[in-house]
């Protein structure tokens, strides 16, 4: 005879009174089992009784079910703490300025500022200031640039059209090879969450992202 302790799931109370779903408790799993073992026990038949090797074999997997169980409830906890600790964390990055992959330009008291990135040393770097329909409004010569990140400013201040749309283009070359790049975009960061166990990240520019997308502190 096998004991079958995954019956119905009623709400039961722990010792500190908060309630639990018998379901998933191991204290109310291990009542469950000790009940069903008694009642095996009470009504087996005095002439085939109940083999020593199958009853500790049930108790030893009942110890298996609630040791799984009860590392499940300390994982959870753990991850809610995780939680918890990471929003903490996200809260000090709040009003600060960050790097994102992106191609929009952030302008503020006249001034635009972006940056990107390049694998290898370019001879010359150049940034194009666009509409958000592609037409060119200004361009930049940076020059030559070493392998890795950088910023760049544009002064804004003669461009009479709305900055809120703006895009910025890069075109990095070494001699006539031209070399691959990765537009960053600036933005201030205005809320911070976790999802899904990731720390979110709100930014002024309306996008979400996930902490591990930041690329660099302004």
């Amino acid at each position: 005879m096998i004991l079958n302790s995954a019956t119905s799931a009623p709400t039961v109370t722990d010792a500190t009174g908060a309630k639990a779903n018998a379901a998933t408790d191991p204290a109310a799993a291990q009542d469950r089992f000790l009940k069903l073992l008694v009642a095996q026990l009470n009504n087996q038949d005095p002439m085939n009784p109940l083999d020593n090797a199958q009853m500790t074999s049930q108790i030893a997997q009942i110890n298996t079910v609630t040791g799984i169980q009860q590392l499940n409830q300390t994982m959870q906890s753990m991850s809610e703490q995780f939680n918890s600790l990471q929003v903490m964390q996200g809260t000090a990055l709040i009003g600060r300025n960050v790097m994102t992959e992106g191609s929009s330009l952030a302008v503020a008291d006249k001034a635009g500022k972006g940056g990107f990135e390049i694998p290898s040393a370019a001879t010359n770097v150049k940034i194009e200031v666009t509409t958000a329909g592609g037409q060119v409004v200004d361009t930049i010569d940076l020059g030559a640039k070493a392998a890795g990140r950088h910023t760049f400013d544009w002064d804004a201040s003669k461009y009479t059209g709305t900055t809120d749309a703006l895009q910025f283009r890069v075109t990095a070359v070494n001699g006539s090879t031209k070399l691959s790049s990765t537009p960053l975009a600036l933005s201030k960061v205005t809320a911070a969450g976790a999802e899904d166990g990731q720390l979110k990240l709100t930014l002024a520019n309306g996008k979400t992202i996930n902490y591990s997308q930041i690329k660099a502190l302004v």
